[in-house]
């Protein structure tokens, strides 16, 4: 990353489970000498949630919430200390913890869960730069089958669908940062290696408002690549986000296009 164009100092990469987050922040923060903060982990009310118990969603909500702040916190308070503020690449954008709420939660919890989030969030920092990984949830259905874990096989079809669209909805309407939008389903840059380095070599240039990337076919030798126009023609909106949910997910979209 040494031709990187002023470098952000902080990156946010984004997308549904199994879109790739983890992986690119660790590869990223290494290449470009940073701090890699990781999504935290061993959720205890989260397994609970996968295999349907209502009652778990505000607790496992909450859950991340405390937990995503403290890292930022701690994040935050190591740069102080040092005296001087490294760049940090995040494998979760904070606001991702809302888009959630808002899928997951009654209107009593989200409204409690509010109240929290909006202190937490007034005290953070945006990063300079958001990377969204983009994923159908057909290929993110066969990379959870993949991956193997038991929690994450009993999460539904519905809700994945319901997950990406959320997703889609949101950073359709993203502007607090520069974005780079990246579709991963035509590339795995997890398991192939000529797609991390063309995904890397795209970072070196500057990414200005909202920009796409997708890697041409590898017969070309990854050395081309095609910026994707996000269609607003078929873009989510919250009629389209509600078929073949019911009113849940449409109650979810109109507290998104509230939220944001």
């Amino acid at each position: 990353m040494a031709h990187l164009f002023e470098a952000p100092h902080s990156i946010a990469i984004e997308g549904p489970i199994r879109a790739g987050k983890s992986t690119l922040a660790a590869l990223l923060a290494e290449k470009i000498g940073g701090r890699c903060i990781a999504e935290p982990q061993q959720n205890p009310f989260l397994g609970r949630f996968y295999r349907g118990e209502k009652s778990a969603a505000f607790s496992a909500q909450m859950w991340f919430l405390m937990a995503r702040y403290e890292q930022m916190c701690a994040a935050a308070e190591q740069d102080a200390k040092s005296g001087k503020r490294a760049p940090v690449v995040t494998d979760y954008l904070f606001e991702k913890d809302k888009l959630f709420a808002c899928l997951n939660l009654c209107d009593d919890e989200l409204a409690l869960y509010n109240r929290q989030y909006e202190y937490f969030r007034d005290q953070l920092p945006t990063p300079d730069l958001v990377i969204y990984l983009q994923a159908s949830p057909q290929v993110l259905r066969t990379r959870l089958q993949h991956k193997g874990i038991a929690d994450e096989r009993m999460i539904s079809g519905d809700y994945l669908e319901q997950v990406v669209q959320a997703y889609e909805h949101f950073f359709f309407h993203y502007t607090a940062s520069d974005l780079l939008v990246v579709n991963t389903d035509e590339i795995d840059f997890v398991e192939n290696n000529q797609d991390l380095q063309s995904l890397l070599r795209r970072l070196t240039e500057p990414v200005h408002g909202t920009q796409y990337f997708l890697p041409l076919g590898s017969g070309d030798g990854g050395k081309h690549r095609k910026l994707l126009r996000w269609d607003r023609t078929q873009t989510p909106t919250l009629r389209s986000l509600a078929h073949g949910f019911g009113p849940g997910i449409l109650q979810a979209a109109q507290r998104l296009r509230r939220a944001w």
